[in-house]
């Protein structure tokens, strides 16, 4: 899914309309507003944070980034940061430029509970501003951070909704019954 809506791949059918831009035709419309966080760090080890956001900034023609919490770590290089630091400058690159649809890809794996939920309020703040589109395996973290909720299996879609609605619709929780065997 990220691989299209980046436009690495063009779609076998159909299209995908991002802020009513299609991207067959207007991909480099699309990528000027577009924030991409994969799901694997990009960064460099020697560069400081704020040399990569200075960097990232440069491509997407932006001269005031923001540091997204992290001006406390500006001049440190990134192979000093802890694993959530890192995400977290990864994230901050994805919304460098004020992008109107920022694409996540398991913007918490790896990440301690304590980072996690750190992510968590950074992508709460900035949603209101743009279209968050990301993948997680965690429901807690969907149902937070989502106003719709697609759940895939095997590349189909089998349901898409509220958190509410799917709630409502397919129950709440999970339901675990232990049978101790007596001899």
């Amino acid at each position: 899914m990220r691989s299209l809506l980046t436009g690495l791949y063009p779609p076998s059918s159909g299209t995908i309309i991002v802020d009513g831009k299609d991207i067959r035709t207007e991909l480099a419309a699309i990528r000027t507003e577009l924030g991409v966080c994969p799901q694997y760090d990009v960064l460099f080890n020697t560069l400081t944070v704020r040399e990569h956001l200075l960097l990232y900034g440069s491509v997407k023609h932006c001269q005031n980034c923001s540091y997204v919490d992290l001006s406390q770590h500006q001049y440190k290089p990134v192979g000093a940061l802890s694993g959530g630091m890192k995400r977290r400058l990864s994230i901050a690159i994805s919304f460098i430029g004020n992008s109107k649809t920022v694409v996540l890809d398991e913007p918490t794996s790896g990440v301690d509970p304590c980072s996690r939920r750190s992510i968590w309020d950074v992508l709460l703040k900035y949603k209101a501003g743009c279209t968050l589109i990301f993948t997680t395996h965690h429901l807690d973290e969907a149902e937070v951070l989502s106003d719709r909720i697609a759940i895939l299996q095997r590349g189909q879609l089998r349901c898409c909704g509220s958190p509410s609605y799917l709630r409502e619709t397919y129950g709440q929780g999970h339901s675990l019954t232990l049978i101790k065997k007596v001899s």
